[in-house]
């Protein structure tokens, strides 16, 4: 067979589709006996990003999925797992439709753009069920074939991601982002066989229109914000000569009538998202070069206030804004009154987009931008967020947990030149030592099933049937004793008079400790140490 644009997107749909039934077994393919899995979430919703496409030729599609799954990626394996779909789309750019030479082309590709959006690719992980999945498909006669060996290829990979990586085989699972892909790979066989409705897929288009409220906008009322502009432009030939036009023409009008512009090319398909007070002059001008395949222009007034995002739209531009991740309402709140402009919500088992980076360095507008991540997993969301954002300049700080962020804030000096200040914040989130407790969901060395352990980066420490002895065995563990700083966030689930016996507790073993107990308020981990 030939593969043309529709059946490019039915194999994208069908990933989604086998992912979205194996989601919970994937994020439950968790290296740490804790209930903070989230891989299948990521990778669903980055899939889930590229099913709404639009394209009349192959490379068209593959272009349009690309850039979909780009905005929608989320947490490190949904944006590898763009990478690998951009790669693709790179092997297929210029083609109408694509026979096995090229479509085995293509899926090189794919491994080569993954491999390049890591800084150091770490083997036994989705790069190498990729990599190993493709090489076993390598000399396919058909699109079948190569399929059908891509996935076997796959499977054997996956099942050896544990002698690859100590920290598997001690967990007793495979890769979760190798098994996460497998199944995309199943869905898209599936898919090309013609078993999979693609009515049951959850995808973009399945959302229910938001509700308006009238009264936000009433016959009295002022334009104070503009209307949020998007859409997706077809070059036409009759119009501009496609093999020279340099579409940096369109940007630079567009940079000129209004802001928070997001602009990019795929061949013939221009992407807009554009804040502006008149949309219709901006689509009328851009008839100019071509025609609309999707527009979508939204009063941002009623944004506002459906979204009580006081600061969203301010009207002076500032010189340095904070953007950090957190999730409880202590914690949002602490970073806030220590700084922060924008909190999103986020962290294990919600890891937030790049789109939704976008959103808040759209919210603080500002000349520079430091961003806090505050969990290995966002980090690379956020510097993929950071190479889109063309109005600010923007500094990730790559703290890995909440203690990272939060100390790293503590030392926010902005009077300090900007690249001073940003060593003085990367020394500060160095400096931290954090520790965790959370509830283990399976049997280890050290813990049973219900148990509470605690561990410090990817390192089991403690375990223990009794949440305050597990919290105490790991601030000894972690020197607390010998630390001038020891911060206690206490999470959701966890009663006050428990924290605050604890805190007591502390202060007499470690009296040379300064000890601080915050309510963070934060899911999954019952408490988080901050040593320093």
């Amino acid at each position: 067979m030939i593969l043309d644009a529709e059946t490019y997107l039915n194999l994208i749909r069908g990933g989604a589709a086998r992912l979205s039934e194996n989601r919970q077994t994937i994020n439950d393919l968790n290296v740490f006996p804790i209930p903070d899995g989230d891989t299948g979430d990521n990778m669903l919703m980055t899939m889930e990003a590229g099913t709404s496409a639009t394209g009349a030729t192959l490379g068209e599609m593959a272009k349009a999925v690309s850039a979909g799954m780009l905005l929608g990626a989320r947490g490190n394996s949904g944006v590898i797992l763009s990478r690998i779909f951009a790669g693709i789309s790179k092997g297929l750019d210029g083609l109408k439709k694509a026979d096995i030479k090229e479509f085995t082309s293509a899926m090189r590709s794919g491994v080569k753009e993954a491999y390049t959006a890591v800084s150091q690719p770490v083997e036994g992980t989705i790069l190498t069920v990729m990599r190993e999945g493709v090489d076993a498909a390598e000399g396919s006669s058909t699109i079948e074939e190569f399929l059908d060996l891509w996935i076997a290829g796959m499977d054997l990979s996956l099942q050896h991601t544990p002698e690859l990586l100590d920290v598997l085989k001690k967990a007793g699972v495979v890769d979760s982002g190798g098994a996460g892909l497998l199944c995309i790979g199943e869905g898209m066989r599936a898919a090309l066989k013609g078993e999979i409705v693609f009515e049951n897929i959850p995808s973009s288009q399945g959302v229910p229109a938001a509700k308006v409220d009238f009264n936000a906008f009433t016959e009295d009322s002022v334009l104070e914000f503009g209307y949020c502009t998007e859409f997706l432009l077809r070059l036409q030939r009759s119009k501009v000569d496609l093999d020279t036009f340099d579409e940096s023409v369109i940007h630079d009008w567009l940079a000129a009538q209004g802001d928070s512009l997001v602009f990019f090319r795929d061949g013939s398909i221009i992407k807009v998202h554009v804040h502006t007070k008149d949309p219709g002059a901006i689509l009328s001008k851009c008839r100019e070069w071509g025609e609309f395949l999707t527009i979508k222009v939204e009063n941002m007034t009623l944004q506002h206030h459906e979204n009580h995002m006081d600061e969203r739209f301010k009207r002076t531009r500032k010189a340095l804004g904070i953007v950090t991740v957190a999730a409880g309402k202590g914690l949002t709140d602490s970073f806030r009154e220590m700084g922060a402009d924008s909190v999103i919500e986020g962290g294990q088992t919600m890891n937030p987009s790049v789109e939704r980076f976008l959103e808040a360095f759209d919210s603080v507008d500002a000349e520079t931008i430091f961003v806090f991540p505050n969990n290995s997993n966002i980090i690379l969301t956020a510097n993929q967020a950071s190479t889109l954002y063309e109005k600010s300049k923007i500094v990730v700080i790559p703290t890995k947990t909440i203690s990272e962020g939060y100390y790293a804030l503590a030392n926010l000096d902005p009077e300090l030149p900007l690249e001073d200040l940003k060593a003085t914040l990367e020394g500060a989130a160095a400096s931290v030592t954090t520790g965790m407790i959370s509830r283990a969901i399976r049997d280890t060395e050290i813990a049973k099933t219900g148990d509470y352990v605690g561990f410090s980066g990817k390192e089991l420490l403690t375990g223990s049937p009794s949440r305050p002895d597990a919290l105490k065995e790991l601030a000894a563990k972690l020197n607390a004793g010998q630390a001038d700083i020891f911060i206690i966030f206490k999470g959701e689930d966890v009663p006050m008079d428990e924290a605050e016996a604890l805190k007591s507790a502390f202060e007499k073993e470690y009296p040379a400790t300064e000890v601080i107990l915050l309510d963070g308020g934060q899911p999954v981990y019952d408490y988080i140490l901050l040593i320093c």
